[in-house]
């Protein structure tokens, strides 16, 4: 198996050739990283300024239709005067739900050229989870796409200020085109994008990403390690609810002056025939896209594309050499960032297996795994792992490098730590475990605490465990993510209790978890245990569990889940083998 190595100086020399025919892109996106707060630098901005100078470039396609900046620009300028219409003003939100299409894509832009902020729903959510997202908006216009209906009818309560997609489509056809006024005085410290992500609470927080977090992706991710060409362009099929969509592969066009292909929804056996009929030469990943494609059967489209150059995260390094080697990738770009992390790393020099370069301060400290939190020392301090070690990433909150947090204050406050090295000091928790390489780059190797990634999600365990609730059979469940040799991420497991004298009942039990949950959310695996330990605080003891995984035990069933119709089965030896390969769960 090939692992995540250490790098050496020698090792950085040895890629500076490749990379001189960028030189000037990086200068340029190095100045641009100057960026400050007050500057007049926004998302808007940024692209009404890149149509005024090349108006007949391609800027975006999907399936059969194209536009190119100068027609998506005026296009832009439409929905924002429909939402200027609808009350929408500078510091408001407005709330989307759709799926990936144009329209969505120019509805975020025509908010941000207002100075108005979006707010990103995953339509993934249902009921309660999605009334809770919505929630935390205060939004004064709610955007939803007639594909999202089924999504808007399981919410308790109707949408308030809600105008349809197809009616916003309707307007904008005799609105003007022209650009809005405050789209230049947009200021790089307002917000641009509300961004959620799952955290500790058991449901979604907001995150926000200012203009400024944005820019610096732009010109940091962009510019200085993408380094797209305007000749490029680079295939999305990522919903644009997430972050590595609209700050990674947006800013990235946006700097190149390039084309942004724009991909309904990720299917590996039809993914290289729209990379070949959109012209594509990058595309964006995730790790778990990368399994799905190297799980496929060699066909002779995967080597017929023109991609020189691929950007994403989680892409692991045993896979890296396969996926390069098979696809024909000249240049891996992998990145390590959170949606409201403030500090990101990037592979710029090319190196292998590698999360990549972070100039800004970061430290990697010994933990806890008990409680998934750094590790305090009888001074009260935390300690950094030694060179080549794993240990918990922490990212400094500076001037330059600013937490902007979540929309929840007491949210915010609980992701920092606090005089960890020093007095005084505050340290974004990011929650993950990365490998320290030297030279100030980083290897990611796994997730802490109360939450876990599966299929590119961000899972809350006590989101699932409420799920269980009110289930007549079960009196007890604990939720945690487990290692499944040869998939990305962890997959759901629960430990539950039944009732007693009470049967499970596997279809039951899915039919309930698929009715409330993401399909991503819904556990792969359950066991049936007598009792549900506890700590001396009444915490699960999560650790053990984690550690069991889903070996079976004389004391304890197993099952797993085949499908959302045939719930769930006793366990059997292949079942891990059958989750890495792609046929179960049957959706």
């Amino acid at each position: 198996m090939t692992t995540a190595t250490t790098f050496g100086l020698l090792d950085l020399v040895r890629c500076l050739p490749g990379m001189v025919p960028d030189l000037p892109e990086m200068v340029r996106s190095a100045r641009g990283m100057l960026v400050g707060p007050d500057d007049r630098t926004s998302v808007g901005h940024v692209f009404q300024r890149t149509a005024q100078q090349t108006p007949s470039r391609p800027f975006l396609r999907f399936e059969d239709r194209s536009y190119t900046y100068g027609e998506a620009n005026a296009e832009v300028n439409r929905y924002a005067s429909v939402l200027a219409a609808q009350g929408v003003t500078r510091g408001d939100v407005v709330g989307v739900l759709m799926s990936n299409r144009p329209e969505t894509l120019l509805l975020v832009l025509a908010t941000v050229k207002l100075g108005a902020t979006v707010g990103l729903l995953n339509h993934n959510q249902r009921d309660r989870v999605l009334a809770h997202s919505f929630g935390l908006l205060h939004s004064v216009l709610n955007v939803v796409g007639e594909e999202c209906r089924e999504a808007a009818d399981s919410l308790p309560e109707p949408i308030p200020n809600e105008l349809p997609a197809a009616e916003l489509q309707r307007l904008a056809r005799t609105a003007d085109a022209a650009n809005p006024p405050v789209c230049e005085d947009i200021r790089a410290h307002e917000r641009a994008f509300l961004i959620f992500t799952s955290g500790t609470t058991g449901l979604p927080k907001a995150s926000v990403m200012t203009h400024l977090r944005w820019a610096k992706g732009m010109y940091g991710l962009g510019g200085l390690g993408v380094r797209l060409r305007a000749s490029d362009t680079l295939y999305c099929c990522l919903p644009l609810y997430h972050n590595n969509a609209l700050t990674v592969a947006l800013g990235a066009v946006l700097r190149a002056r390039g084309t942004f292909a724009l991909g309904r929804k990720f299917s590996a056996s039809g993914f290289w025939a729209e990379v070949i009929a959109t012209r594509s030469t990058a595309f964006i990943y995730i790790g778990e896209l990368c399994r799905y494609l190297l799980n496929q059967p060699a066909r002779p489209q995967e080597r017929e594309h023109a991609v020189r150059l691929v950007v994403g995260n989680g892409l692991r390094p045993e896979l890296w050499d396969e996926f390069q080697r098979r696809f024909g990738i000249r240049r891996i770009v992998e990145f390590y960032g959170a949606s409201e992390g403030n500090v990101a790393f990037v592979n710029a020099f090319g190196l292998p297996r590698t999360a990549g370069f972070g100039p800004l301060p970061y430290a990697i400290v010994e933990f806890d795994d008990a409680t998934g939190k750094a590790k305090r020392f009888p001074d009260g301090r935390v300690r950094r792992v030694v060179p080549g070690g794993v240990g918990l990433l922490l990212t400094k909150v500076t001037e330059r490098s600013p937490f902007d947090g979540y929309t929840d204050a007491a949210a915010t406050e609980t992701k920092l730590v606090r005089d960890a090295l020093d007095p005084g000091d505050a340290w974004f928790d990011t929650g993950d475990l990365v490998r320290d390489q030297g030279w100030h780059h980083v290897a990611f190797v796994d997730r802490l605490g109360d939450t876990f990634r599966w299929k590119g999600e961000n899972v809350a365990t006590t989101e699932v465990e409420s799920a269980f609730d009110g289930i007549e059979s079960i009196t007890g469940a604990v939720v945690y993510g487990v290692d499944v040799p040869g998939a990305d991420g962890k997959a759901g497991m629960a430990a539950i209790t039944l009732r007693p004298g009470a049967a499970f009942d596997g279809r039951e039990l899915a039919a309930r978890l698929y009715r409330d949950l993401p399909g991503y959310a819904v556990p792969l695996f359950v066991r049936v245990v007598a009792e549900l330990e506890t700590t001396s605080t009444f915490k699960s003891r999560k650790v053990d569990l984690r550690r069991a995984g889903y070996a079976p035990a004389d004391d304890s069933a197993v099952y797993v889940l085949a499908g959302r119709t045939e719930g769930y089965l006793p366990w059997y030896p292949a079942y891990p083998a059958e989750v890495a390969g792609g046929p179960a769960p049957r959706s």
